[in-house]
């Protein structure tokens, strides 16, 4: 996951895949690649897949999936305030 990471910076990619891209990292190392990659993904378009609401709560938009039907969208606290399916996550 670091090197692919790491490819990315080095290429300087204008859109970004990240597919659970901390999900393998303990509290600790999470936090510091989660920082690098708030610092990667500004000003670029990123999708970002993941289950740990930490990874995706400072995202523009969330798109929340279930059952492969979109059921929400909108930023954490929007989606937090909708009492929905993302609210019931957190």
């Amino acid at each position: 996951q670091r090197i692919a990471i790491a490819r990315a910076i080095l290429k300087d990619a204008p859109i970004l895949l990240l597919d659970e891209a901390t999900s393998a990292l303990d509290t600790a190392s999470e936090e510091a690649v989660q920082h690098a990659l708030a610092l990667l993904m500004a000003g670029r378009t990123t999708l970002v897949i993941a289950h740990r609401l930490s990874t995706i709560a400072t995202a523009d938009t969330i798109v929340v999936i279930d059952r492969g039907v979109v059921a929400e969208t909108g930023t954490h606290d929007e989606l937090l305030a909708g009492k929905g399916i993302y609210h019931s996550l957190v």
